[in-house]
C-alpha cells in the first residue's frame, strides 16, 4: 500500500490536547537568536530537559539544545529500569536506596503512570554463586523496606516456584529465588514527554544544534555560538548564566570555557542487547555475576532485553558501540541463570550501548558511586555531570535550588521559590492506559477499526495523547496501517513525531520515537518512507 505524505499543517495553536506544535527550525533558530535567556541549557540528555523542565517552571525564561537529538545517546541506551538500585546496597548506599524507591513511586504513581510500569524481579541463588540464599534474602526485604514495602514484601521462593513462573529459567544447581519488586520504561519516550513538559512550560527548544563556541561578557561565559547541523545555519544564544550538562561530552565544554580545566570525569560502557521473545516471561530476572555486578534479563518492549556491561571507556564518546566481545559476554553471562534457547544468536534484533558518567576518584568504575556532581568553572558556567535515570526529576530540583542560591543572586530575584511550586507536575498523557486503549478500541468512526496490539502500544507509549494519533488515523485511514506487520506502529505516529515531538530524522523516529530499530524492523524500505514524510514538513 502507498502511504500519503501529509504535508505539516500552519502552526495554528490547535486545541489543548495537541500543543506544543513546534514552529520550523528557522522559527525555533530565531526566537533563540532574539534577546537574552536566564538560562541557556547545553545538553538535551535526561538531566538537561529535567532542569530546563523545572527551571521553565519556576519562572525563568530557558533554553535548551542539543547537538543531537534529544536523548539520543546516554539517555535512550539504559537499562530501561526504574528502580531503587538493588546492588548499591552492596556499597552502603542506603540513602541513595531510599531516594531512588522515593522518585521511582512518585514516577509510577503521580508523574508518570502511563509510561512506568511495575515488574517484579527474580534474583537466582546458585549453587557456588557469589551470594547465598540467606544474604540476598535479608537484602530483598531490606531493600522493600526502603520503600515502606509499596511493592510487597522481599522474600525466597523455591525454584518450582519460581520455574512456573518463568520457563526461561535454568533450574540446574538452582537453591533458591529471592524475589523483589521495581518498574520499567521506555527511556527514549519518558524523556520526549519531559522535553514536552519542558516547552509547555515555556523553554524554548532545539535538538540537532551544535555548540562551537561560548560568548563570553568580562569573562563570565554568556552564551554559546551553535551551527545547525541539518542545513549548516550558524547562529548564537545570549543567557545570563550557561549550564553544561553534555554528558561524555562534559569535559569537552568545561575546555572551551577554561583550555586549562581538569578531567573532572570517568566513563564506565554500558552495552546491552535485545532479543525475540520465544515464550512469555513473567518476571524479570536479575542475577549476580560477582560481588558487585547484576546482570539482567528483562521483558521489554514485547521483547528480551540483556545486560549489562561495566567497563571502563576513554574513547570518543560519539564512537561507543556494542562490540561482537560485547555481545559475547552479554550472552554469556545471562547464560547463568537463561535456558540457552532463549539466547541465540540468531534472535538478536539490535545491541546499543550507553556511556554512564561518574565522578572522578578512585577504584574500579564497577564500585563507583552513581552521584550526581555541579560544578563552577572559572567562567561562572555550572557543569552537572552523574546521576540516575530514576532520580532525573530530583537531580532538576537540586540543580534549580543551586540557580537560586548563587551568590551573586542574579538568577533568584526572577524564580519563584521551588516550596511553592507543585512537586509532582505529571507528564504530558498523564491517564490510566487501560483506560485509553479500551477508548481507542470502542471510540472509533464507523468502519474504522485499530488492531489491539497497537491500541496498547499508543496508551502505553503516549497516554491520552495516543487520542490525537488515532484521530489522524481517522482523517486519513492510510495513516491507521501497520509501518512494518510485525510490529504495533502506525504511520500516524512518524506524521505526529514529525509535527509534535521534534523528529528531524529518520533515526529520531525509527530509534526514539517509535521501538522499529529495536524490534529489528528497520528496513530499507520503511527508512526511506520514514524520510519521505520527514522532508514534507511544511517551512
Amino acid at each position: 500500500m502507498t502511504i500519503p505524505i501529509p504535508q505539516s499543517p500552519p502552526a495554528t495553536g490547535g486545541s489543548p490536547a495537541a500543543a506544543p506544535r513546534p514552529g520550523g527550525r528557522a522559527e525555533t533558530r530565531d526566537r533563540l537568536s532574539r534577546g537574552t535567556y536566564d538560562l541557556l541549557v547545553i545538553g538535551g540528555g535526561i538531566l538537561g530537559t529535567s532542569v530546563a523542565w523545572h527551571a521553565s517552571q519556576s519562572g525563568l525564561r530557558v533554553a535548551m539544545v542539543d547537538a543531537g537529538d534529544f536523548a539520543g545517546a546516554t539517555s535512550s541506551a539504559s537499562s530501561k529500569l526504574v528502580h531503587g538500585g538493588l546492588r548499591y546496597l552492596q556499597t552502603g548506599a542506603v540513602k541513595l536506596v531510599a531516594e531512588n524507591h522515593h522518585e521511582r513511586r512518585v514516577l509510577a504513581k503521580d508523574v508518570a503512570p502511563h509510561l512506568v510500569n511495575p515488574l517484579t524481579f527474580h534474583l537466582p541463588v546458585y549453587k557456588g554463586g557469589p551470594h547465598g540464599a540467606a544474604k540476598l534474602g535479608a537484602g530483598v526485604f531490606a531493600y522493600s523496606a526502603l520503600s515502606a514495602f509499596g511493592d510487597g514484601v522481599g522474600r525466597v521462593i523455591s525454584p518450582a516456584r519460581a520455574a512456573a513462573a518463568n520457563p526461561a529459567l535454568r533450574t540446574e544447581n538452582l537453591k533458591a529465588v529471592a524475589v523483589y519488586g521495581d518498574h520499567q520504561m521506555n527511556d527514549s519516550r519518558v524523556a520526549v514527554m519531559t522535553v514536552r513538559a519542558a516547552a509547555e512550560s515555556g523553554a524554548a527548544v532545539l535538538n540537532h544544534a551544535e555548540v562551537t563556541g561560548l560568548r563570553f561578557t568580562r569573562g563570565r561565559v554568556t552564551g554559546a555560538e551553535l551551527r545547525d547541523r541539518l542545513d549548516g545555519t550558524e547562529f548564537g544564544v545570549d543567557a545570563r548564566l550557561v549550564l553544561n550538562a553534555t554528558g561524555p561530552w562534559i569535559d569537552r565544554l568545561r575546555r572551551m570555557e577554561d583550555k586549562n580545566s581538569a578531567p573532572s570525569i570517568r566513563l564506565s560502557k554500558g552495552a546491552h542487547l535485545v532479543l525475540r521473545r520465544k515464550a512469555p516471561w513473567r518476571a524479570a530476572m536479575a542475577t549476580p555475576i560477582d560481588k558487585y555486578r547484576i546482570t539482567f534479563a528483562l521483558p521489554w518492549e514485547d521483547q528480551l532485553l540483556l545486560g549489562t556491561t561495566d567497563e571502563p571507556y576513554e574513547g570518543d564518546p560519539a564512537d561507543v558501540r556494542a562490540t561482537e566481545t560485547d555481545i559475547a559476554q552479554i550472552l554469556d553471562e545471562a547464560a547463568h541463570s537463561v535456558r540457552d534457547e532463549h539466547l541465540s544468536p540468531d534472535l538478536l534484533t539490535y545491541a546499543f550501548a550507553g556511556l554512564r558518567v561518574l565522578p572522578g576518584g578512585p577504584g574500579g568504575v564497577e564500585q563507583a558511586k552513581r552521584e550526581t556532581v555541579v560544578t563552577e568553572g572559572r567562567g561562572g558556567m555550572l557543569s552537572v555531570a552523574g546521576g540516575k535515570w530514576t532520580t532525573y526529576r530530583h537531580i532538576g530540583r537540586v540543580v534549580v535550588r543551586k540557580l537560586a542560591s548563587l551568590p551573586d543572586g542574579a538568577l533568584a530575584e526572577d524564580m519563584e521559590p521551588l516550596s511553592q511550586l507543585p512537586r509532582r507536575v505529571p507528564l504530558p498523557g498523564i491517564a490510566n492506559p487501560n483506560a485509553v486503549a479500551h477508548r481507542l478500541l470502542v471510540s472509533r468512526e464507523p468502519g474504522s477499526r485499530m488492531d489491539p496490539l497497537t491500541a496498547r502500544q499508543l496508551a502505553t507509549h503516549y497516554g491520552s495523547l495516543a487520542l490525537d494519533i488515532a484521530r489522524l488515523a481517522d482523517e486519513d485511514p492510510a495513516l491507521g496501517e501497520r509501518i512494518h506487520p510485525d510490529g504495533p506502529e502506525i504511520w500516524a505516529q512518524v506524521v505526529y513525531a514529525r509535527d509534535h515531538e521534534w523528529a528531524e530524522t529518520a533515526d529520531d523516529v525509527l530509534r526514539r520515537r517509535t521501538t522499529l530499530t529495536v524490534r529489528g524492523l528497520d528496513t530499507p524500505d520503511v527508512r526511506a518512507r520514514v524520510e519521505e514524510i520527514l522532508a514534507a514538513r511544511a517551512g
